[in-house]
């Protein structure tokens, strides 16, 4: 079996599936979610259907390794009759040297831990499971994959700042987030939307964390966020697009160090700090504070910005996609980001999105528009199932010695 897991802070979210046969979200074995880490660990588990197999306290430790520690025993007492065979991991950050998943050895996780300042609210704790379960499970093959690695297809002018070549050369650049969702939105859009899909594509991810992205023949051509996963649209508690010099500004007049404009733009932004309410959509659609209203439409109007630059990089729309926990879910978010988009020759269909499509646009659409769940952990696992089946560790592979390491 295949252990699939995605580090935060205080958690870790976990997936098991097969390490043979056909890897889909129907063969999934088991998932959930260890909560609670630097604090009190809290364990729980759901069945391939979806129903509680665990909700317990752990009560040995409280870091990574202590919460990985507990998931490995668990997993050992309810899956007798299988074997760990290794372990995926999503990486939010692979720089330039790692366009694809890759087998973590030293050298790939010394490389990783240089880009912790790109990423620095998720990059440290997909470190930090990595070296808990090598600890744990030193034997044990461990593939890394990774958000940026999508938009590698993306043409150099995509992808560059007007800054000084030197720091280009460095590895200044945009890179682009949310790549496993959008390779697995890739994968899956033409069970959907047929021919339509090697078209001109727009994909709007949104979520706590959110972007959009542009493909052409299902490969990213474009995306909305850039050197950090802070550019883009305003998020949960991230600010989005800003201006520069605000930064600027907060460091000369308002005496701001790093610590604290980072703290500023990464957790006090967003939604949360637009609305001084919550960082939570559902709350902001159920209130009626003109302060919820004023961030929703900040909100949309920037997805309305940010789909017109994409659909002017594509030359054209043929589709739409909405996935993530607000573009899967919101469903007045849906309404009011297509009304909006009316003049790309998008015409909802008022009650397929009222019931969560996957095609929300009536016939008559010039561009057709869908809500389609994304899945990560379904990546993740295909791309660790091929990696450990294929290759064996020796061909786990850093920068090559000649090549220069660049973020």
């Amino acid at each position: 079996m295949i252990l699939i897991l995605n580090s935060g802070s205080s958690s870790i979210k976990f997936a098991l599936f097969p390490a043979a046969g056909e890897i889909s979200r129907r063969t999934v074995l088991c998932d959930g979610q260890i909560d609670g880490i630097g604090d009190e660990l809290h364990f729980g588990a759901r069945d391939a259907a979806g129903h509680p197999i665990a909700d317990e306290p752990v009560r040995e430790g409280i870091t990574h390794e202590s919460a990985l520690g507990f998931l490995l025993r668990w997993l050992d007492c309810h899956f007798t009759d299988h074997r760990l065979v290794g372990a995926g991991h999503r990486v939010v950050h692979g720089g330039t040297a790692y366009t694809a998943p890759v087998v973590v050895n030293a050298a790939v996780l010394a490389y990783l831990e240089q880009l912790v300042p790109l990423a620095p609210l998720h990059q440290p704790h997909n470190l930090a499971a990595i070296k808990a379960l090598t600890a744990l499970h030193p034997t044990l093959p461990q593939v890394a994959c990774f958000d940026t690695a999508f938009h590698c297809t993306q043409p150099q002018v995509a992808t560059v700042f007007a800054l000084p070549r030197a720091l280009t050369d460095e590895g200044i650049r945009r890179y682009g987030f949310h790549g496993l969702s959008y390779e697995y939105i890739a994968s899956v859009l033409p069970e959907h939307a047929g021919p339509t899909a090697e078209g001109k594509v727009v994909v709007a991810h949104l979520g706590q964390g959110a972007s959009m992205c542009a493909m052409e023949a299902r490969r990213s051509v474009a995306t909305s966020t850039g050197f950090t996963a802070l550019d883009g649209l305003p998020m949960g508690r991230r600010c989005g697009n800003l201006d520069p010099g605000v930064v600027l500004y907060l460091l000369v007049e308002k005496k701001m160090d790093a610590a604290a404009i980072t703290d500023l733009l990464y957790e006090r932004s967003g939604l949360l700090g637009m609305s001084g309410i919550s960082d939570d959509m559902r709350t902001l659609l159920a209130s009626n504070d003109p302060r919820a209203a004023e961030a929703i439409n900040l909100f949309v109007y920037r997805i309305g910005r940010e789909l017109g630059s994409l659909v002017a990089t594509l030359g054209g729309l043929d589709a739409l996609v909405f996935t993530g926990g607000i573009g899967e879910h919101a469903v007045a978010i849906r309404e009011k980001v297509c009304k909006d988009a009316a003049w790309l020759g998008i015409l909802l269909d008022i009650d397929a999105n009222a019931s969560g499509g996957p095609r929300i646009t009536s016939r008559d659409s010039q561009v057709t528009t869908w809500v389609i769940p994304t899945d990560e952990d379904l990546m993740i696992a295909r791309h660790t199932v091929e990696l450990i089946n294929s290759r064996s560790n020796e061909l786990a592979s850093a920068p090559s010695a000649g090549r220069r390491k660049k973020l």
